[in-house]
């Protein structure tokens, strides 16, 4: 049976995505590098922005599997479960000090819950 995956892409490689914000993989990958490799082959110019000439993932680069980085999880071999949600999270630089704290804690999304707390809570104020 096969069970699709599902990307969820940040705003500055949507324009390599046809501006979609997620992208539904009909495949079932058992890894992240499967699930990358069909993700690259739809969207060709996202690769060069998510990985290095090596093929490994990006220093500033986050990939999410469900709620864990999968820098903790076995980077390109963290497995993937069916349906899951995998988040692409570009590093966050800048700001009011609050990153030193974002960097420090771990593997979990929670980074970016609060980013989003943040952007939206900037953009009430703006109003």
């Amino acid at each position: 049976m096969i069970v699709p995956v599902t990307f969820h892409i940040p705003g500055a490689l949507r324009e390599f995505t046809a501006g979609r914000s997620k992208v539904v993989v009909e495949q079932s990958p058992a890894s992240l590098a499967e699930a990358l490799s069909v993700l690259w082959t739809l969207y060709p110019g996202v690769r060069d922005r998510i990985a290095t000439e090596q093929g490994q993932v990006r220093e500033h680069i986050n990939i999410f599997v469900g709620d864990e980085n999968s820098r903790y999880t076995g980077g390109l071999a963290t497995p993937i479960p069916p349906g899951a949600a995998i988040s692409i999270v570009p590093a966050v630089s800048g700001g009011c000090g609050i990153s030193r704290r974002l960097v420090n804690s771990k593997n979990r999304l929670r980074t970016v819950v609060i980013l989003r707390q943040l952007a939206a809570s900037k953009a009430y104020l703006r109003r």
